[in-house]
């Protein structure tokens, strides 16, 4: 059981497991990828530990880079996206990985998508640790997803609550209250 700021969490994923489905989904990358050299753009702050724990795995050349959209407030999706750090690169022609830590409405990658096919680029996939298909609120296709999971708030392994609890390297969830 941990505590971040007013909410107790209880273990939910242990790092051995998360670890497991990293090595999974690298695999089938590996495989996708061999002998093509994406653009992986990680998306800050919550992927930021699943991106360098996954590039560590994978065995194709890449770049990776980081951008910057905020959807949440506190414990909910605002449903309004603002990109805050952009891309710097020129993306026309290029294979592009989207990592995200979760995704939950799907807004965030909803409107990513589109806009870097604006830009030209090749081919647009998104992989993400965690997905939670009862709240995705528009069609997204997931290709690479490491593990779904229920409609339930999480922290850890980069998830914050408020900007706290990314440190843990398990994933919690939020001890029902009733």
């Amino acid at each position: 059981m941990i505590t971040v700021k007013d909410k107790q969490f209880e273990l939910f994923i242990q790092h051995q497991q998360i670890e497991e489905r990293i090595r999974v989904l690298a695999d089938k990358l590996n495989a996708d990828y061999q002998g093509k050299h994406p653009l992986l753009i990680a998306v800050l702050n919550g992927a930021f530990i699943f991106a360098a724990d996954l590039v560590r795995h994978l065995t194709f050349d890449h770049e990776i880079q980081f951008a910057k959209f905020a959807s949440y407030e506190g414990m909910e999706s605002t449903g309004h996206i603002k990109e805050l750090i952009g891309i710097s690169t020129d993306l026309k022609g290029k294979d592009i990985i989207l990592v995200e830590d979760i995704i939950d409405t799907g807004f965030t990658m909803h409107s990513i998508v589109p806009q870097l096919k604006a830009k030209g680029v090749r081919s647009v996939e998104i992989a993400t640790l965690l997905m939670k298909p009862q709240k995705l609120r528009v069609e997204l296709d997931v290709k690479y997803c490491a593990m779904e999971i229920p409609n339930e708030f999480i922290v850890g392994y980069g998830l914050d609550y408020d900007g706290i609890g990314r440190q843990y390297k398990d994933i919690y969830v939020v001890k029902d209250s009733q």
